[in-house]
């Protein structure tokens, strides 16, 4: 389930640091397909779950930049504003990083 923000909204919190995660997830994509060449390839179980393990961190340090991000910018900006939208922002932060430390389980 994806929530996108409205058309009138301001930028999003990361864009600053847009090039950096586009780099990141290059070099994420870049493992993902060397970890497939080394199951093509019949590599040694050990090092194929290595891969994945720095893949896997990889992948969670952007997911955790991206919601310090969030939190820095769109949750303090609504907090500032108060108001429903306010409350708004926390649960959809709260729920946000809900799902982020499941995904660490």
């Amino acid at each position: 389930m994806t929530t996108t923000a409205p058309a009138a909204a301001a930028s999003h919190g990361y864009i600053r640091e847009k090039d950096r995660y586009l780099a990141r997830l290059k070099r994420i994509e870049g493992q993902v397909r060397g970890i497939h060449r080394m199951i093509d390839e019949d590599n040694y179980c050990i090092n194929i779950l290595t891969q994945i393990s720095a893949m896997t961190s990889a992948l969670e340090n952007v997911a955790l930049g991206l919601l310090d991000d969030h939190l820095n910018h769109r949750v303090t900006d609504a907090i500032q504003d108060g108001g429903p939208q306010a409350e708004a922002k926390i649960q959809e932060a709260s729920a946000a990083i809900a799902r982020v430390v499941r995904s660490y389980q």
